[in-house]
């Protein structure tokens, strides 16, 4: 369900060493976790669960160590989706995933395609370890029908497409980001290389 060839890839070409994990017992040494994802939430969730992973994320972001989430990683992380008639998230942010409307349009009443895919502009609206080196307001690369809306507190970045959602959100020693930090150029690459730094500390 994930992206991982050009996840692994990316974190690669920053001097990690990756290594594939598909059961809850291979996590527990791992020092920095990453939850990629394309698709849909519930054969995500379902993904997950069939596997012990649901519980294992769950107990690695207990932990405090440092976790990176990229697009459906980020929706499963969240309490509800509206996707495929209501699917509940694993519930370690809060907020939900709406669809975007096939109404949207710009402030000069310019319709807008769902899936929203391209380059955005990303505002920082809060300070994190993970936005270092990136300028405010730098884009990234989006390919997305679903938006998540986190709570204020735990939302760090935000983009707009026809209304406003959020971009990147964080808890503790967990970040995750709507969009793709791996397809995101120099910015996604700054971003991946401070996730590689990052002890978990907010």
């Amino acid at each position: 369900m994930g992206n991982l060839h050009s996840v692994g890839k990316a974190l690669e070409s920053l001097g990690a060493t990756v290594r594939l994990v598909d059961h809850a017992a291979s996590i527990d040494d791992a020092p920095r976790l990453v939850l990629p994802g394309v698709g849909g939430m519930r054969g995500g969730i379902n993904a997950l669960r069939e596997n012990s992973l649901a519980s294992g994320i769950a107990d690695y972001v207990h932990s405090g160590r440092p976790l990176l989430a990229i697009c459906l990683g980020l929706q499963m992380l969240m309490s509800h989706s509206e996707e495929n008639g209501g699917t509940d998230g694993l519930g370690l942010l809060d907020g939900s995933v709406q669809r975007f409307s096939g109404e949207l349009c710009t402030a000069d009443d310019r319709r807008l395609k769902v899936p929203h895919m391209g380059w955005n502009h990303v505002r920082q609206s809060r300070p994190h370890p993970l936005w270092r080196g990136i300028a405010d307001g730098e884009r990234f690369y989006f390919v997305h029908s679903y938006y998540c809306l986190a709570a204020t507190e735990q939302a760090v970045g935000e983009s707009e497409y026809g209304l406003r959602f959020t971009a990147a959100a964080a808890s503790g020693g967990l970040f995750a980001t709507q969009f793709h930090p791996e397809k995101s150029q120099r910015a996604g690459l700054q971003l991946l290389a401070n996730f590689l730094r990052w002890s978990g500390a907010p």
